[in-house]
């Protein structure tokens, strides 16, 4: 069920009716939450709730077990479990055939022919994201950062809760279910709540559906198609258009979340910080997916050794090259987190070796030049594999001017640039005003206008994210 359809439009009222009418039966809301939860998944495809299902009641015994007792050695072993469990699973549905299929290519580099196994089952949406959720919770656990939860609704709630069940923000067990264990907000005190996320809602819907689909509809999809067929200056504009898709399709996506768990009285984390205003790639990932970024470097940087041994080169590779594999089973995903991985070791090495009284715009703390840093790695992540790669780079070399962009594509990609980089504060004035309004008619415009959207968008186009 994507958040951009008809079916949302039913689907989330209801939920919000029914939250409501449950207000003060604690147990009773937690129920009707798991339940539609588990529907809203089980809307793309009702066979794989099994694997949902499966890991919370893994984890959640991993956890009682693992509270029961203090043998180191048991831990562990309980531990082991869970990351083999949750990463033996992930690595069947998403990396299996990437693997298999790469092994053979090795050995018929050797002339070996070998006719190894594959599947064709589906890759179950949003697995990458409930994966490193769950996961949270177990290694929190033993590393004895968390209490164990004892009520098994409420851990299978936080880990299907529908608003960021697929694509994120990765949210962390010590964040969530305390906010189970508190009683909800008071209904007159939850007014401003319900304002800022029904406005959280509207900007990620006209992220996603007036700059995000529209950019990729009127010229992004169609220039990396064939882009032997256009000019430089042509594929230059849509890997710009594709920086600004991308941001807009998930930074939207996790505003619809971050809003739409602001309406059922739960707090999850901020995903986005206008990342293309970074002045170099360490702060680019403290910008972007950084609900990603920080369970990286939480759950894997650190325990590697972070910057400890003389080792963060190493670290810093193994980081971002998993993160890039996150991503997809594919080898330009592998690529796009080698890419970062080697900017993140040279921005260090800029940052040891600048003066603390350089400008702003030195090297890689100019804002233009990450920008542009990062839009090199967005070839990597956009293309289909490395022939594909390789047929952007030729065209891309061949240069020729002039455009067979329509102006409208160019104008959008302007605007969205624009709202990007446009000061936080040059629309406050605007936001006042409409804030003052009686809250009917704030209900009612923001009621039209996702409506409105809704209608809109381009046959509901499907979040990039949900491929991960």
């Amino acid at each position: 069920m994507n958040f951009n359809s008809a079916e949302f439009l039913l689907f989330l009222p209801a939920v919000l009716l029914l939250n409501t009418l449950l207000f003060g039966r604690t147990r009773g809301r937690h129920l009707m939450l798991l339940v539609a939860s588990y529907a809203f998944y089980m809307a793309w495809n009702w066979k794989y709730a099994g694997l949902i299902a499966g890991s919370t009641l893994i984890d959640y015994f991993v956890g009682l077990r693992m509270a029961a007792t203090d043998d180191p050695r048991r831990r562990k072993l309980l531990l082991i479990v869970s990351l083999c469990v949750n990463l033996g699973v992930l690595a069947l549905f998403k990396y299996f055939n990437f693997f298999v299929d790469g092994t053979a290519s090795v050995f018929e580099l050797i002339g070996v022919d070998l006719a190894l196994p594959t599947h064709s089952l589906l890759l179950p949406v949003g697995i990458s994201f409930y994966t490193f959720q769950t996961l949270s919770y177990t290694i929190d656990l033993y590393w004895r950062r968390l209490e164990p939860e004892r009520d098994l609704g409420k851990f299978a709630l936080f880990v299907s809760f529908f608003p960021q069940l697929v694509a994120g923000p990765i949210v962390r067990a010590s964040d969530f279910l305390p906010q189970l264990h508190h009683a909800p907000e008071s209904i007159d005190g939850s007014r401003q709540r319900v304002r800022a996320g029904m406005a959280r809602i509207f900007r990620g819907l006209f992220k996603k559906i007036v700059f995000a689909d529209l950019i990729a509809a009127l010229f992004v999809d169609k220039v990396f198609a064939n882009p032997s067929d256009y000019s430089t200056l042509d594929l230059l504009l849509a890997l710009y258009g594709y920086a600004f898709q991308i941001y807009n399709d998930f930074s939207g996506y996790s505003d619809i979340a971050i809003g739409a768990a602001m309406l059922l009285g739960f707090h999850i984390p901020e995903n986005f910080n206008r990342p293309y205003l970074s002045r170099n790639v360490r702060e680019f990932w403290t910008r972007w997916h950084i609900s990603l970024s920080s369970w990286l470097k939480d759950y894997l940087y650190i325990p590697l050794g972070g910057n400890r041994g003389g080792r963060t080169a190493r670290n810093l590779m193994i980081t971002m090259g998993l993160g890039g594999l996150w991503h997809g089973a594919g080898l330009n995903f592998v690529l796009w987190g080698v890419y970062h991985g080697l900017l993140l070791i040279a921005s260090r090495a800029a940052d040891r070796h600048a003066s603390p009284d350089a400008p702003a715009g030195v090297l890689f703390r100019d804002r233009f030049l990450t920008f542009h840093l990062v839009l090199g790695g967005w070839l990597l992540f956009r293309v289909r594999d490395m022939d594909h790669l390789a047929e952007y780079a030729t065209a891309f070399a061949t240069f020729s001017g002039g455009t067979a962009l329509h102006p409208a594509a160019i104008g959008l990609l302007a605007l969205a640039a624009l709202v990007h980089f446009t000061p936080r504060g040059a629309a406050d004035g605007l936001w006042k005003g409409w804030s003052k309004l009686p809250e009917v008619i704030q209900g009612a415009g923001y009621a039209a206008a996702i409506v409105l959207l809704c209608g809109l968008s381009v046959d509901a186009a499907v979040f990039i994210y949900f491929q991960f």
